[in-house]
């Protein structure tokens, strides 16, 4: 989730191996670059600039963004003198151009890092960041957004409940060192704001597609029953907490039946891994997790492309939910209320 498209920028190669050369840019950000990369082509990057503005004076829109003169800005623009790395960086952040194109190979990536997620500030932080990216494709029609679930997608529990406080329980004792294992009724921090609702919100007017399988919802079960069997969890939140899951299941079985731009597609032959794919006619960012909510992300259009394909390679040997039937949809979401209720009886 996301995340977000924040944080540090990498430019390495496909295997996401960073190299020790630091580069800081204007805005304070780390650059790590590949050791062999390739000088990126100036004038490559000019000429996407210039598709992008149009009939604007490209000087005057070079020397507006780098902060620099007229004159400092012909001499780049003629290519009497070269754009430095962090000048480049800036120009493809204002004008959202890849930077991959100009890498001279394919298996070169311009890839950026989500922020560590260590307090509950900074997972506060990560929610408003995806309430950014999803904003964007918002505004743009045909967008679409593709999910393989491996876990419960964070959108739906990040509202004022208590599964979604426990989650951010776990989350936080799974992230932050300093407070590890305190009791779940003791849990006093912030979890719940009104861009979390808003984030919520945006997603469930996405037109989105998710890939789960009936193992989805064992990591939110097998969270429960360790905090329970620690003695950190009280049996009455326990009930609380799995009639909230249950709820959820119900509500996304409803909207497999009744939304035309929600689909859920269950495959048991691949092990999903919550990556997460946006896009439109116009951009796309994929999203893929190093950590809980840890994501290298990328607009490369070959990568998006890459992954879309995978996507609906994955979708083709999936069962819809939305139509199969209803045998099939009740056959998924009867294993799911199974898992939910035996464990509410192994516990009590």
């Amino acid at each position: 989730m996301i995340f977000s498209t924040s944080d540090t920028s990498l430019l390495a190669t496909s295997s996401f191996r960073p190299s020790q050369q630091k580069i800081n840019n204007s805005f304070h950000k780390k650059y790590y670059i590949c050791e062999n990369h390739k000088t990126m082509h100036q004038e490559a990057l000019l000429k996407e600039i210039r598709r992008k503005i149009g009939e604007k004076s490209l000087n005057d829109e070079i020397a507006n963004i780098l902060n620099i003169s007229y004159d400092a800005a012909h001499r780049r623009t003629s290519m009497k003198a070269k754009f430095s790395f962090e000048e480049a960086l800036e120009l493809a952040k204002y004008y959202q151009i890849s930077l991959d194109q100009f890498l001279g190979t394919e298996n070169q990536l311009v890839v950026k890092r989500t922020q560590p997620v260590k307090t509950t500030e900074d997972l506060l932080n990560y929610f408003e960041n995806s309430l950014k990216i999803l904003n964007v494709f918002q505004n743009i029609t045909n967008s679409k957004v593709f999910y393989s679930a491996k876990d419960i997608p964070f959108f739906y529990t990040i509202s004022d409940s208590m599964l979604s406080r426990f989650k951010f329980y776990v989350w936080m004792n799974l992230l932050n060192q300093d407070k590890f294992l305190s009791p779940f009724h003791e849990f006093t921090m912030e979890y719940h704001s009104v861009k979390n609702e808003m984030l919520k919100d945006l997603y469930d007017k996405q037109n989105v597609t998710e890939i789960w399988n009936d193992t989805t919802i064992m990591s939110a079960l097998r969270q429960i029953s360790f905090y329970y069997e620690m003695g950190l969890l009280k049996k009455n939140d326990v009930d609380l907490i799995l009639e909230d899951l249950k709820k959820l299941l119900e509500g996304l079985e409803i909207k497999t039946l009744e939304k035309t731009n929600f689909q859920i597609y269950v495959n048991d032959l691949v092990i999903l891994n919550n990556s997460i794919l946006f896009k439109n006619e116009e951009q796309c960012s994929f999203f893929v997790p190093f950590s809980m909510f840890g994501y290298m992300m990328t607009n490369d259009k070959i990568t998006c492309e890459d992954s879309l394909s995978y996507f609906e390679h994955q979708i083709k040997n999936s069962r819809s939910l939305n139509e199969s039937g209803n045998r099939e949809r009740k056959i998924f979401f009867n294993k799911m209320y199974d898992q939910i209720d035996r464990l509410k009886q192994n516990l009590s």
